[in-house]
């Protein structure tokens, strides 16, 4: 079932904003060593239950992005110049917490000669340094179709590289419109040809029809792309394009019933999905 956008969110939206332990743990990690995470620039509407839990999703190369998505929170302009020290900070966070598994994500940094691919491999290497028993997944721009800018990335050896697709191709130009579907389609498949794991994520809900969402999925598997996340699209702010559809939690169940039966090695599905959501239990596998 599908169920029309409006103005107050469906039951299933419900969360709880409980503050333990872990959350003010992370929070302080994260204030010590003046880190920014996905999980407050862009809003994540998990942020409680994963600090909670002791984990977060540390964004690294400043928090103002130069492409201005139109489904995004995090701010778009002329970023900050890249901070040298900042890998060693998000590699000290992750030994503090104790993290098994750590993911590592980045505002679109189009500015930079490498769209900041060193400085992501930088930061992996920083992990490992610290925290050689911790797993890394780091989610990663297009870098303009750079072929080596990608393989900086994975000659550090994540074992997981995640590009999120987004959305499907006839909403590139409305939603990510300094995007291609092609590209990012070509880095997906590239990585999984230098031999990485790969994963990727779809926001539902912004006016894509359900056989666009089959031949996307159908799409990833022709590139061998093995981990799928599937989570409704929730407008951030006003500015931001409005919800078209709320997908139920039966629909996205349905869905990721049909996604396991293309072969993909894991799908995450459900309203209040995101890319690294749960990360730690299926990726570490």
């Amino acid at each position: 079932m599908l169920v029309e956008a409006h103005k107050k969110l469906p039951p299933w939206f419900k969360v709880r904003l409980t503050m333990g332990d872990g959350f003010k743990i992370v929070q302080k990690q994260i204030h010590s060593h003046k880190l920014h995470t996905v999980c407050q620039s862009a809003a994540c509407p998990n942020r409680n239950e994963c600090w909670n839990a002791g984990t977060a999703t540390f964004m690294i190369m400043g928090n103002v992005c130069t492409r201005g998505c139109r489904f995004c929170n995090i701010s778009a302009g002329i970023p900050h110049a890249l901070d040298n020290e900042e890998p060693e900070r998000v590699a000290r966070a992750v030994a503090e917490l104790g993290l098994k598994y750590a993911v590592i994500t980045s505002v679109t940094r189009d500015d930079l000669p490498d769209g900041g691919a060193e400085f992501i491999a930088a930061a992996i290497k920083a992990v490992r340094a610290m925290s050689p028993d911790c797993r890394v997944e780091v989610l990663i721009p297009d870098f303009c179709g750079s072929a080596e800018s990608l393989k900086t990335v994975l000659n550090a050896s994540p074992e997981v590289l995640n590009h999120n697709l987004e959305t499907v191709p006839s909403l590139y130009p409305r939603v990510r419109p300094q995007a291609l579907y092609k590209r990012s389609l070509e880095l997906l498949s590239r990585a999984r040809q230098f031999g990485a794991t790969t994963k990727t994520g779809l926001m539902l809900g912004l006016g894509e029809g359900r056989d666009e969402v089959s031949s996307v999925m159908f799409d990833l598997r022709r590139v061998d792309c093995r981990i799928l996340t599937l989570g409704q699209y929730l407008q951030p702010n006003r500015l931001s394009l409005p919800v078209e559809k709320y997908y139920s939690p039966d629909e996205f169940a349905s869905i990721r019933t049909e996604a396991m039966s293309l072969g993909f090695k894991h799908v995450e599905a459900g309203p209040l999905v995101r890319s690294s959501y749960h990360a730690n239990n299926y990726c570490a596998e």
